[in-house]
């Protein structure tokens, strides 16, 4: 079922469009209306893409908008290739050394999950590969890759999700609620 986001979005002539429009007009009843229609359409889908931030042409987001967070301040250059569940985020801790918001430059591809965080400059040319955190300048033409994932061979591992309720600690099995009952298990959960 179409939802009402995205019928609105479709008559405004786009996302793009009318995410330019709320940066271009001066009428504020204008203004007003592309705003709601353009977070209620970034909401639907699990999005947010901050009016002030900067796009000098369309990015191309090969899996659609889904799932994107790019904060308000963010420059983003032309040509760039941006895929599903990256961030490009503002740092607004006031005593950090790299406050602000990214600025991207032109040509740059950021892979699934890669993560661009505070105020620092990616240039021109790079590439950014899959699940990357960035937090520091990249030059132009460079590629930021993570090491290799590194196993650490353990015993049997206690992975359950714990949730304090009014009878005590609580995980699940099966799908229902269990009583913790392990003596260690309860003193490890009592400590934090």
């Amino acid at each position: 079922m179409i939802r009402l986001a995205d019928i609105l979005i479709k008559l405004l002539g786009g996302f793009w469009k009318v995410k330019s429009r709320i940066n271009s007009t001066k009428l504020r009843a204008v203004k007003k209306l592309n705003m709601l229609v353009y977070y209620l359409y970034l909401n639907r889908n699990g999005s947010y893409i901050g009016h002030t931030s900067d796009f000098s042409t369309i990015p191309v987001l090969p899996h659609g908008i889904k799932g994107i967070f790019i904060s308000g301040g963010a420059k983003i250059g032309k040509d760039c290739v941006i895929f599903q569940q990256v961030t490009i985020g503002s740092n607004t801790i006031p005593d950090s050394s790299s406050k602000g918001a990214p600025v991207i430059g032109d040509n740059c591809y950021i892979g699934a999950g890669a993560k661009i965080i505070g105020g620092i400059k990616i240039g021109n040319n790079c590439r950014i590969g899959a699940n990357c955190v960035v937090t520091e300048n990249v030059a132009d033409n460079c590629v930021v890759v993570l090491p290799r994932p590194v196993v650490i061979q353990k015993d049997a591992l206690n992975n359950r999700f714990y949730s304090y309720s009014q009878d005590g600690w609580i995980y699940y099995e099966n799908g229902k609620k269990v009583m913790e009952t392990d003596t260690e298990n309860l003193n490890r959960l009592n400590e934090m």
